[in-house]
């Protein structure tokens, strides 16, 4: 069903639609078959227009056995299509998915628009002249499957055709078999009355430039290899497999050409230790990982601080706590990147807002980390990093230049007094200078104890120790000064409410901001990209407002931190459910807010359409 999914997305992507997709999968390598648990699914979105989600409610269900139908039926709205495969609907499958009678023999799905197909029989007809067993030959279904919808959705069917012969070059039977049943897929559609409408969706006006479909992980490795490009640092990784982050290693493994270095360690620990060894020799070190594994680098993130040595922390999150929900989304792990360390060791927090957006996420967190010499968090999680959408490829003069200024030469004292210090400060930025070992005359200690302000060496003066750690602070709260403020999206200036959000959440909460919009109420919106330093205009942004509604999917680590730092009575939407918010119960959510906010009561109804009542 991934592949399915994701081929049908590149058809989409190719045709020039705007699309966003939710692939959906379990986390064992091969779950039970035919169970609710086992359910693989991908869904995508798209139209010819901008859209920001992958959708609330499927209009089409394509159900290959009875646990598809029975996991995703609720998703659905009354109406949509269902096109199932009868093959699989057997006692022993219904038994396993919790039927105990057959829905396609009753009248249970009568409110949907229901097409009952032999999938796998007229599969095993189109491909039989390859000599394959019937099970090979029913593996093939889902090209059958795809080719249907391509037929009825207009996509072009060149660049399947051309993956499924490059894809499976080494096997002429599966390769002709695949394409036999794709292209049988596509012609039932032409062929059949049971399909009487084939939809057409135009091509996306968009933004002139070069494109491409990407997904998170897929844009944050190039966006690492683009830092490491932009900065004249050689890119090192050092990390462990982990999902949902090891797609990131799988592709800088690929890109030696640019200078990268892949290192899979034995360990967590070992592989964020390997970074900051080679952000030490004067590399750019990054490290990728999901929750459980930033508890366990926690530590050397810490000697990262104290060392203050440039260092890239990648944190895909995924559902916790522990092992928790491996496959699932989560954005649950804000607080542990703002305080999960020992002592006061402060390190700046990005996350980017959609698939593409990683790319520019992880060049801005290369720049900090070089600039400032610092660790940097960069949030990003399962939703962006297995999502997708049509992304722009930047021109090489857009991307920002990072000069890793390394010291080349004694900075303290004169003649043969002189010294070189390697805790002196920039006074723009705070950052130490970053010396490479080996260079003649710029020989100093490092390691976890204080230092010793300026001259590095081991201080416990308790003092120097306030005065270090204030510093360190000091300097990562300078970093707002070279980063843009927040934006509001207001664009009729008399909302009174304001919705904000970070990471994956920008896609619903604007596309709730839209519908509540639409339904002519006010309301603004903002996103955060930068949570540690907030922008310098934050505090002053949200006091402009009633009230400030924060959409997470967790349960108010935004809005604690809002209402910690700068005493507005945020309110938090807050859902844990493996799952991204669903636009259009935020959009009720938001509409709520507003008919406090306005003293009115608003209703949206069940797909946003508007309805108001005054208060007499």
């Amino acid at each position: 069903m991934q592949l399915t999914g994701d081929r049908f997305t590149q058809e989409t992507a190719a045709f020039g639609n705007d699309l966003v997709t939710l692939p959906n999968f379990p986390a064992e390598i091969r779950a039970p078959q035919g169970t609710l648990p086992g359910v693989s699914s991908f869904q995508v979105h798209f139209a010819d227009h901008d859209i920001l989600t992958a959708g609330d409610a499927p209009d089409v269900l394509v159900a290959m056995n009875p646990a598809a139908l029975r996991a995703n039926l609720g998703d659905l709205h009354k109406g949509a299509t269902i096109i199932v495969d009868t093959h699989d609907f057997t006692a022993r499958n219904l038994t396993k998915a919790g039927y105990q009678d057959n829905p396609l023999e009753g009248d249970s799905l009568d409110a949907y628009a229901l097409h009952t197909v032999d999938l796998t029989g007229m599969t095993v007809e189109a491909v039989k002249e390859f000599g394959l067993s019937r099970k090979d030959a029913s593996r093939a279904k889902n090209m059958f499957a795809l080719g249907l919808l391509s037929w009825m959705y207009g996509r072009p069917t060149d660049p399947t055709t051309s993956f499924l012969a490059k894809r499976f070059a080494k096997v002429p039977d599966i390769r002709d078999a695949n394409v036999a049943a794709f292209k049988a897929g596509w012609n039932f559609g032409e062929t059949t009355e049971a399909f009487a409408v084939q939809y057409e969706i135009k091509p996306a006006v968009m933004p002139p430039g070069t494109y491409r479909n990407i997904t998170g992980n897929l844009a944050l490795a190039y966006g690492l290899v683009a830092g490491s490009v932009q900065s004249g640092l050689p890119l090192f990784l050092g990390t462990y497999p982990i999902t949902p982050a090891s797609d990131i290693l799988h592709e800088l493994s690929k890109h030696k050409s640019f200078g990268v270095t892949t290192f899979q360690a034995e360990d967590e620990i070992a592989g964020v230790g390997a970074a900051i060894g080679a952000s030490y020799a004067g590399h750019l070190g990054v490290t990728s990982t999901s929750g459980p594994g930033v508890a366990l680098k926690s530590e050397a993130i810490g000697l990262a601080v104290m060392t203050e040595l440039p260092l890239v922390v990648v944190d895909v999150q995924r559902g916790g706590p522990s092992t928790g929900l491996p496959t699932k989304t989560e954005q649950a792990d804000l607080l542990q990147a703002m305080f999960g360390r020992n002592g006061e060791a402060p390190v700046p927090i990005v996350a980017p807002q959609s698939p593409g957006d990683c790319f520019a996420a992880a060049v801005e967190a290369a720049r900090i980390a070089v600039t400032y010499r610092t660790p940097v968090l960069l949030l990003s999680d399962g939703y962006l990093a297995n999502g997708s959408e049509p992304w722009r490829v930047p021109t090489v003069d857009e991307l920002p230049v990072i000069d890793p200024a390394f010291a080349t030469e004694k900075n303290h004292g004169s003649g043969d007094e002189a010294e070189f210090w390697p805790y002196l400060r920039d006074e723009a930025t705070l950052a130490r200078p970053w010396a490479i070992p080996g260079t003649p005359g710029l020989e100093h200690r490092i390691g976890g104890l204080e230092k010793g302000d300026g001259h590095g060496n081991i201080s416990y003066d308790p003092a120097n120790h306030d005065f270090m750690v204030r510093t360190r602070q000091a300097k990562v709260d300078r970093i707002a000064d070279t980063i843009p403020l927040i934006e509001v999206d207001d664009p009729s200036g008399e909302a009174k409410v304001l919705v904000i959000g970070w990471g994956s959440t920008y896609g619903p909460i604007g596309a709730g901001v839209r519908r509540v919009r639409k339904a002519g109420y006010h309301v603004a919106q903002a996103h955060l990209r930068h949570l540690n330093p907030f922008p310098s205009n934050l505090g002053e942004v949200l006091k402009g407002y009633d009230k400030v509604l924060v959409p997470e999917m967790n349960l108010g680590q935004l809005s604690l931190l809002l209402r910690g730092k700068y005493l507005v009575d945020a309110v938090g939407y807050n859902h844990v459910r493996g799952l991204p918010l669903k636009a259009t119960e935020l959009a009720h959510a938001i509409g709520e807010l507003v008919g406090q906010a306005e003293g009115i009561d608003i209703e949206l109804g069940v797909w946003g359409e508007p309805t108001q009542k005054e208060h007499i």
